[in-house]
């Protein structure tokens, strides 16, 4: 029928939408397809793919999420993944040196908290006081995604946090000790105690 064979046509609705409501019209294969639910569709069906797609692998760049959807049938062009990433609220997660990766919004909240771990355990090279102040010492241009980390993990000894290249300074709340931070961290990162 021409239906299935048009909805498991690649396609990108934005731009070829005239065209297909055209040949609709001219061989009229029924008038009770609404055409534009059809599209709605086949937006949905492609939003969901792109999604199954950032949750299962860490997809780094749209081309490389483009090539993935050709696999799948859908060949659209970077504006309309670019709205269709927006429309999603996909945001990027960083890795360290390899770059940044997608993820969705509400992703699991375990496997964000590990993503944070292993960004921190990544980046971080050591810790030392002065009174109510934490320097951590960080690889080159990691300081951001230790200090990300410590502000998600939201904890209580944290006032705030400063960042450099290779440097994130910790201010502590009044009353909060170099141990009480690092009992505090360890919670969330075991390997801190080392």
């Amino acid at each position: 029928m021409f239906f299935s064979f048009f909805y498991s046509l690649p396609l990108e609705y934005e731009s070829i939408s005239l065209y297909f409501y055209s040949l609709f019209l001219h061989i009229k294969v029924c008038d009770s397809i609404n055409i534009q639910e059809l599209f709605l569709k086949i937006r949905e069906d492609r939003l969901k793919l792109i999604r199954q797609i950032i949750k299962t692998s860490r997809v780094r760049s749209q081309e490389e999420l483009l090539e993935r959807l050709e696999s799948y049938g859908y060949s659209i062009t970077q504006a309309t993944l670019s709205r269709d990433l927006k429309l999603l609220k996909v945001g990027k997660m960083a890795e360290g040196d390899s770059g940044y990766y997608y993820i969705l919004p509400g992703d699991d909240e375990t496997e964000l908290a590990n993503n944070f771990v292993q960004d921190f355990v990544r980046g971080f090279k050591g810790i030392d006081f002065s009174a109510n102040i934490a320097v951590i010492r960080t690889l080159p241009g990691h300081a951001n995604s230790v200090a990300l980390a410590l502000d998600t993990f939201e904890l209580e000894h944290i006032l705030g946090t400063v960042v450099g290249d290779d440097t994130v300074i910790v201010v502590l709340r009044e009353g909060a000790s170099p141990e009480a931070f690092l009992s505090e961290l360890s919670l969330k990162i075991p390997s801190i105690k080392d």
